[in-house]
């Protein structure tokens, strides 16, 4: 279930409660308080899984990069082999497969640095998207459990008088 449908239910349930007289205090009902902050419980790893997924995808695409990377080197070794091995273009061929090491180190290492950037970004993206989710879910219950301290509190005053 999603944080913010829970949210949403847990703020209607407060604005359609009766209101106790003479104040702004509500009755609410604790059941359903209890079961939509269970339903919050449930959905938090929900969005901290989502967070994991990210950061997996991260990882795979480095990886994928590694992977390239090294096909690329072992490709152009096995072209300079094969070039040492023509006789009659031997010179050539040794210039231009260590030109085609050099590119692919260079390539390789590019791919490499870019998945790393992008695994930063997306890990900083994860990371700053459940604090923020977090944050959201800290605000939304303060505030929920400062109307039911309010109604609590009210519902006190009213039973002593």
């Amino acid at each position: 279930m999603d944080i913010v449908n829970v949210i949403d239910r847990l703020e209607a349930l407060v604005n359609t409660s009766r209101r106790v007289p003479a104040t702004r205090a509500r009755l609410v009902d604790a059941e359903k308080v209890v079961e939509l902050v269970e339903q919050l419980r449930l959905a938090i790893p929900q969005d901290v899984r989502s967070a994991q997924e990210v950061i997996e995808k991260k990882d795979n695409i480095l990886n994928q990069a590694q992977i390239d990377a090294r096909r690329t080197r072992s490709e152009a070794e096995e072209e300079f082999k094969a070039r040492l091995d023509q006789n009659d273009l031997n010179v050539a061929a040794r210039r231009q497969s260590e030109e085609t090491i050099s590119e692919a180190e260079i390539k390789a290492d590019r791919m490499i640095e870019q998945a790393e950037v992008e695994s930063r970004t997306t890990r900083s993206e994860a990371d700053a998207y459940v604090a923020q989710s977090l944050r959201n879910l800290e605000g939304e219950l303060t505030s929920v459990l400062s109307s039911v301290r309010k109604g609590l509190d009210s519902l006190g005053a009213t039973v002593r008088s």
